[in-house]
């Protein structure tokens, strides 16, 4: 299903003001990430950076054309390992959420 603009709109209003909701979207897209849900993951990445940063704010950044961070998360978008590295640096930067990975071993 797809998203109505004002659903986006609602979202990036409610991550600009509420640092609890961007990290949220923040572990959200890694956990999806980690799952194998990549889909899932470079939907929420890209809510995120049209919330924070946006494309252009992170391209300069990463040093990348704004173009080309639009495929890597676009659906069938493949960041390299270094590319979606690069970009969840950047993101933990400019949002000021510092993501840590933890194992729980039962």
């Amino acid at each position: 299903m797809a998203l109505t603009r004002d659903f986006k709109l609602t979202v990036a209003a409610r991550a600009q003001r509420d640092p609890k909701f961007r990290q949220a979207l923040f572990t959200e897209a890694i956990t999806a990430y980690l799952a194998g849900d990549t889909l899932t993951g470079k939907a929420v990445l890209r809510d995120l950076v049209n919330a924070t940063v946006g494309f252009e704010g992170l391209a300069a950044e990463v040093k990348k054309p704004s173009k080309s961070l639009h495929r890597m998360l676009a659906p069938h978008g493949n960041p390299s390992a270094e590319n979606f590295f690069d970009i969840v640096k950047a993101l933990q930067k400019k949002t000021r959420v510092r993501l840590r990975v933890t194992s729980d071993l039962a």
